[in-house]
């Protein structure tokens, strides 16, 4: 297909519970989480969930079905969230909002 034309359309967080292991810390299994291509980032979270992470597809149910086959079957992964993208206000810092127009009076000099 077109290189630059097939760009992904959904995006989802998925925040993901790892059982605990004896001796063993979420580096083995968030290494296997980000060898898949539809994951973009995983991180280390504090909180209720050990990982989050990000994940695109071409559609909602792509994006489903790679939880609920591949995320989801790993070892000691205990359950997920997925939390899909509605709207997209800002991303690495830039703003996706319409243009504020400038309500000010011209003034002059």
């Amino acid at each position: 297909g077109d290189d630059g034309a097939t760009r992904e359309t959904v995006t989802a967080f998925i925040d993901v519970s790892v059982a605990p292991a004896r001796g063993v810390g979420f580096d083995d299994v968030a290494e296997r989480i980000a060898r898949f291509e539809e994951v973009r980032s995983v991180y280390l979270v504090s909180g209720s969930e050990d990982l989050r992470c990000t994940i695109t597809g071409a559609t909602i149910r792509a994006v489903s079905d790679f939880v609920s086959q591949k995320l989801s079957t790993i070892d000691r992964v205990r359950s997920t969230a997925t939390h899909f993208v509605l709207k997209t206000y800002k991303r690495d810092g830039d703003a996706f909002g319409k243009p504020v127009a400038d309500h000010r009076l011209p003034v002059t000099p």
